[in-house]
């Protein structure tokens, strides 16, 4: 239960309103239990008056009174409806925002061990499940407390002994049914959020990887281990609701028995008199009005290990602490003039590895010096990008921009100093425009024009031109083309530091040249670090690294290194 306070904190920001759901769903209760009572009452007392009380009984207002409650049940159920729901909504809001912005800074690092599916599905179906904590049980259990107490004191003017034997069942059944099912209903909880979880994981992963299950012939099995994940799931489905069906049960014999009950103990009268007449009605019609306040509660507590389950998976990923953090106000941009960029003696490993993945790496590049970063897949030049990026910091060592200590930056000044392309690059679900803009988002349709033409990728523009719509539902983009969509943002964003990894990977020979032809050209006057694998134009840089296990082994230029007959010369020659 503690793990829901860091969460019951954010319904402070929307007290009024819940606080008013409370009080309207009082009302309505109270209005309910008013509009049965003086009903009975009304039926039994006129009964009694007879065609004798058409001169002594008074009619109309027990009748206003009926018609009152009826208004103001109708009212107020409504405006319940309408407030309630549209505080939960609003925290519902707030609670995305909360969460996603406590994840947004883990990553990579606080976020790498969790799967995409299980990301998204704690994001959005964990928080999801936390907007019972007020609909099915805060509201209820407040609601029904003041009602037992409200309805208690007022019964308590006619007959003292009834009203306390009716609100001392309601009240033993307010703090008796709850806990009994929360206790049976939380390994429910438990097991249908797991479930829950894994099934769409599994799902995601069945959809993803289709094609290859095909291919191997593998797709029965998958589907069969699909579906007996989804059986699993249904069937603690039905045991919840078999719990919940219980649960009413419960509390229609519950009711029945308190009815009759009340109905024995005033049959020897009520208060003073020993003849309970037409009150024995009021107190009957009371007793079975006021379970409706009980209602929702037994049923609603079985929710709470699946809300509480939730909250444990969101905190789990929320609570952890980023990797790398940014100071508020950090060093002075660098105004678009070339940068210097020092790695110095750096060290790094992942959490929970055993093997350093970079070793004593110390790497210079000079105002507007072009370096390509040479390596074969797997000896660390991609983890030497991200920690240039600062998505992780080394545990030795440092690296220096222009001087000053990549931890001195702030996260804007940063990602303005460097245009970065990753191996992999997003296509967003928008248009062709919007997916360029944002590298630059003043950059007019001639510049967008302009720089799709450099890396080749005019065919974009035909038909709808720059307001083709790209990502799922668009058009589809080869890895190729993937790749030069993300140099062309590179190419907008106009940093003074170039930092591009495998930005020719999946490209022609002929392509190939020419993307690095226009790099070249666009970082005449900028720092360009290139990462690579491939031997194509490397003689056009002004410095060749050749990195290998996590260590740089030999750096220099493209004739130098020729010379030296180490690694560099034999990877050309095997060429």
């Amino acid at each position: 239960m503690r793990v829901l306070l860091p969460f019951l904190a954010l319904y402070r920001r929307h007290w009024f309103r819940l606080s008013l759901g409370m009080v309207l769903a009082i009302v309505t209760l109270l209005a309910s239990i008013g509009l049965l009572t003086l009903s009975g009452w009304f039926l039994a007392a006129s009964a009694l008056a007879g065609f004798a009380g058409l001169y002594t009984f008074n009619y109309m207002l027990p009748a206003g009174g009926v018609r009152g409650a009826a208004i103001i049940r109708t009212a107020s159920r409504y405006a319940e409806r309408v407030v309630s729901h549209d505080a939960t909504f609003r925290v519902l809001s707030h609670l995305r925002v909360f969460t996603f912005s406590k994840i947004l800074p883990l990553s990579p690092g606080g976020i790498a061990r969790f799967r995409h599916a299980e990301l998204l599905n704690r994001l959005v179906a964990d928080v999801d499940t936390l907007d019972h904590l007020y609909l099915r049980v805060l509201s209820p259990l407040l609601s029904a407390a003041v009602v037992i107490a409200v309805a208690t004191f007022g019964l308590a003017w006619l007959d003292v002994t009834l009203a306390l034997t009716l609100g001392g069942i309601m009240l033993a059944l307010l703090l008796l049914l709850p806990l009994v099912f929360y206790r049976a209903g939380k390994p429910i909880g438990i097991a249908l959020t797991a479930l829950r979880a894994d099934y769409r994981t599994q799902l995601m992963m069945w959809l993803q990887g289709h094609a290859e299950l095909v291919i191997y012939g593998a797709i029965t099995t998958f589907r069969r281990q699909l579906d007996e994940k989804e059986q699993n799931w249904q069937e603690n489905q039905r045991r919840q609701t078999r719990l919940m069906a219980l649960s009413q049960a419960l509390m229609i014999l519950a009711s029945g028995l308190t009815f009759t009950l009340i109905l024995w103990l005033a049959a020897g009268g009520i208060g003073a008199s020993s003849q309970p007449g037409a009150l024995i009605a009021l107190f009957v019609f009371a007793a079975l009005a006021a379970f409706e306040a009980l209602a929702p509660v037994a049923g609603a507590f079985q929710h709470l290990g699946q809300v509480t389950a939730s909250a444990q998976r969101v905190a789990q990923i929320i609570g952890q602490q980023p990797e790398v953090t940014f100071p508020a106000q950090g060093a002075c941009g660098t105004h678009g003039e070339s940068v210097s960029l020092s790695v110095e003696n750096m060290t790094f490993s992942y959490p929970e590895q055993p093997v350093a993945a970079l070793r004593d790496i110390s790497l210079t590049l000079t105002p507007g010096e072009k370096v390509a970063l040479l390596g074969r897949t797997g000896c660390g030049k991609s983890t030497l990008m991200q920690l240039i990026t600062r998505a992780w910091d080394p545990q030795q060592g440092r690296i220096m921009l222009n001087g000053v200590p990549l931890t001195q930056f702030d996260e804007a000044t940063l990602r303005a100093s460097m245009s970065v392309v990753g191996q992999r690059v997003h296509v967003f679900s928008a248009t062709l425009r919007d997916n360029l803009r944002i590298a630059d988002d003043a950059a007019d349709d001639y510049a967008l024009t302009r720089v799709l033409q450099q890396v080749g990728l005019e065919k974009l523009l035909n038909d709808a031109g720059l307001n083709a719509w790209l990502g799922e539902g668009g058009r589809p983009l080869s890895g190729g083309e993937q790749r030069r969509l993300g140099i062309a943002r590179a190419l907008l964003h106009r940093a003074p530091l170039l930092l591009l990894d495998e930005p020719t990977e999946g490209l022609d020979a002929d392509t190939e040249q020419q993307i690095l032809r226009l790099i070249l050209e666009h970082c005449h006057d900028k720092t360009l670090l290139l990462i690579t694998h491939r031997l194509h134009g490397l003689s056009l840089f002004d410095r060749i690294a050749v990195m290998d296990d996590g260590k740089i082994i030999e750096q220099g230029t493209h004739d130098a290194l020729l010379q030296q007959h180490g690694r560099y010369y034999q990877l050309c020659q095997r060429l």
